[in-house]
């Protein structure tokens, strides 16, 4: 998985403009590190680097690894669960063990990504603990999670392989 931050409107070409002039496209997104490559009728692209790609990847390797070295120990726990509220706002409507829990769950997804590029479990990681922040946060729904569900049978199960 490889982070690449496209800001700007004039780092973009179509799909029809690669197709058309490849090398001068590729040139551009050499000089520019990446490139966005729009598609009408699929998601956007980026052309990168290899060389760019690679750095991005170890660069995210290096920061799982620290990151999962400081859990070890009590003070960088104790620090990454402090800064937790200035990355994550929200985070403030989780009691500590719930806070606990998402930091572990996001350092794992977070090497995840970097030692087998599952960048999505990041994604889930972070859209999950949300979720369970915003019931938190609301009175009613946090009530209506905690009622004790009714009946036996819950409906059938789907196990994905």
């Amino acid at each position: 998985m490889s982070a690449v931050r496209l800001d700007d409107e004039a780092e973009s070409v179509s799909f029809t403009d690669l197709s058309r002039n490849p090398r001068g496209v590729a040139a551009r997104a050499a000089a520019l590190g990446s490139l966005r490559v729009t598609h009408r009728d699929a998601p956007d692209m980026v052309l990168t680097t290899a060389l760019r790609a690679e750095n991005a990847e170890e660069n995210l390797t290096t920061a799982s690894r620290l990151f999962l070295a400081l859990m070890k120990q009590d003070e960088g726990a104790k620090s990454l669960l402090l800064a937790l509220p200035e990355v994550f706002p929200w985070v403030r409507h989780l009691d500590a063990e719930e806070a606990r829990g998402f930091t572990v769950e996001l350092l794992e997804a977070l090497s995840d990504a970097a030692e087998l590029g599952a960048g999505e479990a990041v994604h889930r990681a972070i859209i999950s603990w949300r979720a369970t922040a915003r019931i938190n946060a609301d009175p009613d729904q946090l009530s209506a999670a905690q009622r004790p569900l009714e009946g036996d049978d819950l409906g059938q199960v789907e196990v994905r392989a």
